[in-house]
């Protein structure tokens, strides 16, 4: 799949978006290693700190499907400029692959090329026996 495809269904997955308070509307797009594209958005809340984010909505849709290998992720903004993922965002990325490309592109189409390693440089992590 293609950067610029992957961007297309993330474009297409904003529409769903739920954002009645900021207005902020992002859609994600997540291609897993096996081909499968999960998509995203943010859902907001009265109670702000029960507010999902998309990236993560697209992370759990692709973990209860059976995915757990990612090759890319796309997120689209409503955003005049691209928006960086935030912080609790970056983490559950960082959790499934510690070098992830991500495409961030606003809503006028400038576009940003990074990858969860740029992002999140010393994400928080436990020792995990084999």
């Amino acid at each position: 799949m293609t950067d610029d495809q992957l961007i297309q269904e993330a474009r297409t997955a904003i529409g769903n978006a739920y954002a009645p308070y900021s207005g902020f509307s992002v859609g994600a797009a997540l291609l897993a290693s096996d081909g499968r594209v999960f998509t995203g958005v943010n859902v907001e809340n009265a109670s702000v700190g029960l507010s999902v984010c998309a990236e993560r909505n697209a992370i759990a849709k692709a973990v209860s499907e059976g995915a757990r290998e990612f090759e890319k992720m796309a997120i689209v903004t409503n955003s005049d400029e691209p928006t960086m993922p935030c912080g609790v965002c970056r983490q559950v990325i960082w959790e499934f692959s510690q070098d992830l490309p991500i495409l961030i592109e606003a809503s006028g189409g400038s576009r940003v090329a990074t990858t969860i390693a740029e992002l999140f440089p010393h994400p928080f992590t436990t020792y995990r026996q084999p």
